[in-house]
């Protein structure tokens, strides 16, 4: 799972996770294809025309600290949204390393610095980075302040947790890259392309509503989105009811249970890909105890997105909007 606000909220819970069960039911859906999944786009695309960084700089760090970044000859994202904001910007030619969250194609033969989802500081320190961009929720904290007590300028980038962030975040990456034009060609862009899928949303009488699961089927981790779960504006975007948040749930995620399901009674299921994957597909997810009675599990109207796209809010969230709108409203719209 990514290190990631979603990292962070769904550890909180695994524990009780581990002990639940559920079954439910909801209401009908809208007409749709089911039980459809999109293929991961696993590419992300630079900017035409990248500007050089114009260096030093000193920005804001999420930490509350100043920081000074004099090059970005040499530079290290632990975190896949932020790899993917670096590249996009034009400057993945100066990334020499890469967390386990970074998956598309362009970072594919970066050395990995983290072990599982722990950032290793010996591994980064030994790749003599320039810069190195972080999460706040970035860790362990030794591994952190040992990057940033060796001397290495180290800015922690604010999370996006809704649509509306996307040009905050990039621009917040483009401001530490030295390049403050290319930030905002990017969130042009960006915003362009997020409104053209909105406005292509079809009209409903009635929204769906999708209910967010974070599986872990090795684990026997299953976990229901609620209204901190980061996915309530993205669903909204395409049109549907966040099943998780209309029902009343307010923490980030909780254990899927009976009452829980039934309470959220979704008319579709969003999941990420590995963890569709790690249940045995739809037919494995709507084994699920509870499942199969919702509308979403009888329909197995299951919406998939490759999980390292699926909330970063970055600049291929228009991709993924418009692989959740077709997902749930299939061609025929």
């Amino acid at each position: 799972m990514r290190r990631t606000r979603l990292a962070g909220a769904v550890t909180a819970v695994i524990a009780l996770a581990l002990t639940a069960a559920g079954c439910g039911g909801g209401s009908t859906p809208p007409a749709a294809p089911a039980a459809k999944t999109a293929a991961a786009p696993d590419r992300v695309e630079p900017l035409s025309s990248p500007a050089a960084p114009r260096l030093p700089v000193t920005v804001a760090s999420a930490d509350g600290r100043k920081v000074t970044v004099a090059s970005a000859e040499r530079i290290v994202p632990l975190g896949g949204s932020l790899a993917e904001l670096v590249f996009t910007l034009g400057l993945g030619d100066r990334v020499v390393a890469r967390d386990v969250t970074t998956t598309f194609e362009q970072a594919a033969d970066l050395p990995v610095v983290t072990r599982a989802h722990d950032v290793s500081a010996e591994s980064v320190l030994s790749l003599r980075p320039t810069l190195v961009l972080a999460e706040a929720t970035t860790g362990p904290a030794e591994a952190v302040a040992q990057i940033r007590d060796a001397g290495v300028p180290l800015v922690v980038v604010p999370a996006a947790k809704e649509l509306a962030d996307v040009g905050r975040r990039i621009g917040d990456v483009a401001a530490a890259l030295g390049v403050p034009a290319a930030g905002e060609e990017l969130r042009a862009r960006t915003a362009g392309r997020i409104d053209a899928v909105r406005k292509a949303v079809p009209a409903r009488a009635e929204r769906p509503r999708v209910a967010f699961l974070y599986l872990r089927g090795s684990a026997a981790v299953y976990l229901l989105g609620g209204a901190g779960s980061g996915a309530a504006s993205l669903l909204e975007a395409a049109g549907a009811v966040d099943a998780g948040k209309e029902s009343g749930l307010r923490e980030d995620f909780t254990p899927l249970t009976s009452e829980a399901l039934a309470q959220a009674a979704p008319d579709a299921i969003l999941v990420m890909s590995k963890g569709l994957e790690s249940v045995g597909g739809t037919d494995g997810l709507v084994r699920l105890p509870g499942v199969a009675e919702t509308p979403a599990g009888a329909a197995r109207r299951i919406v998939s997105v490759d999980d390292g796209v699926l909330l970063n809010y970055g600049p291929r969230t228009d991709r993924v909007l418009a692989s959740v709108v077709e997902q749930l409203y299939g061609e025929g719209r």
